[in-house]
């Protein structure tokens, strides 16, 4: 099975207004363009893009033919100022969350809900630019000589001291207490000092004081790991990593779920209680995942029911269920039958044989479950020629 996909880019504040439609050769909006989803999720489902079907949503198209959806959502992120401190639950925590805002009657689209599906959500994020990020806990010792330095350049900051030796700092920091507020502005209002020993952190107190002033998370990111991104360097974010995207272009596979638990640095709604009961605070050393050459490709390969792979010439892949973005105009033989794609281009792919991808720059998602008993395999002409 080939179904081209289609969709449009959301529009969140914090998009870039010319990353996504540069990379992908398309126009742009002229406004922000944060997001490009390929998948089936509800919030924002891709529509098969030729044929009878034209429009449709591909999750009820597939529905209709016996077909499974797309265990896996796949995205371009531009992004030109910091998004939220956020953490994703995994799947126990994503099905009991879930059931509980439906028992309780909450809507889907209600700004005060945490849980908009049952389903887990880790994903990966691939720099396409240079890109940076914050991704899980910093060893405490590291944090603690940060929270020293802001220390000595304004005594307003010593609680944070106390705080990070304690253990407490993230809870004590989310917690809404009137105590947080001077402490705040001390590492604002510290940070061209703190450039001085620590010009990585006081960059990340300019620009997130300078997207969101007076926010706890301001303090809160000196805790995490600052990572900067090379092109086709890659993060894993498992279950519970508390992170923010600050800037750049990249491509993300996740699960399919919406569900993200806010901590701050966000005018949307921020859930304290639930983010620090799904939480890790192990310290991370370095979040960065390797990326594992193949013929025509490299894959990057995190402890998740997927894959990401970066296509550059022609690929050959064994069989399976996969997402496909063409950066560069690219064929595709599935099934014994060859599809031509132009850049921006996109497609479901799902067939038992194997299957090449012949492109200079194109991005492959692959679930690595099982497919399910029973249900059958389906032609391109299924979806893509006028129905008997």
């Amino acid at each position: 099975m080939f179904v081209p996909i289609a969709n449009e880019p959301r529009d969140y504040a914090w998009g870039s207004t010319t990353l996504l439609a540069s990379y992908l050769g398309r126009s742009g909006s002229g406004g922000p363009e944060a997001e490009l989803w390929l998948g089936a999720h509800p919030a924002s489902p891709s529509v098969v893009a030729r044929g009878p079907h034209a429009g449709s949503e591909l999750g009820s198209v597939l529905d209709a033919e016996g077909a499974r959806r797309p265990a896996m959502l796949l995205k371009v992120l531009a992004a030109a100022q910091p998004l939220s401190l956020q953490a994703h639950p995994d799947a126990g925590r994503a099905r009991e969350g879930w059931e509980r805002e439906e028992r309780l009657g909450i809507p889907l689209d209600a700004p005060h809900r945490s849980y908009r599906d049952p389903n887990p959500k880790p994903e990966i994020i691939v720099a396409v630019t240079s890109f940076e990020a914050l991704s899980g806990f910093r060893p405490r010792a590291q944090a603690s000589e940060v929270a020293a330095a802001l220390a000595a350049a304004d005594e307003r900051a010593a609680p944070l001291v106390e705080h990070v030796s304690a253990g407490d700092a993230l809870p004590w920091l989310l917690s809404g207490s009137p105590d947080v507020a001077p402490v705040v502005e001390a590492a604002v209002a510290a940070r061209d000092e703190l450039a001085r020993t620590h010009p990585v952190e006081a960059d990340t107190v300019a620009r997130l004081s300078s997207a969101h002033p007076g926010d706890p998370g301001i303090l809160v990111a000196l805790l995490l790991n600052r990572v900067s991104l090379a092109p086709g360097e890659a993060l894993f974010l498992p279950a519970g990593n508390l992170h923010a995207y600050l800037s750049g272009l990249g491509i993300e596979l996740m699960g399919p779920s919406d569900n993200v638990l806010r901590g701050g640095l966000t005018p949307k709604h921020v859930d304290v209680a639930e983010l620090l009961a799904v939480v890790d605070r192990t310290p991370l050393v370095d979040p960065r995942l390797p990326a594992e050459p193949l013929d025509g490709a490299v894959a990057y390969r995190p402890s998740a029911p997927f894959e990401l792979r970066r296509v550059a010439g022609r690929h050959d892949v064994d069989a399976g269920r996969a997402l496909l973005l063409a950066v560069s105009d690219a064929t595709v033989t599935v099934d014994g039958e060859t599809h031509r794609m132009r850049a921006a281009d996109a497609a479901w792919i799902d067939t038992a044989a194997p299957f090449r991808v012949d492109a200079a720059e194109a991005w492959l998602a692959l679930e690595r479950d099982t497919p399910q008993a029973g249900v059958p395999a389906l032609s391109a002409a299924t979806l893509l020629e006028s129905p008997t």
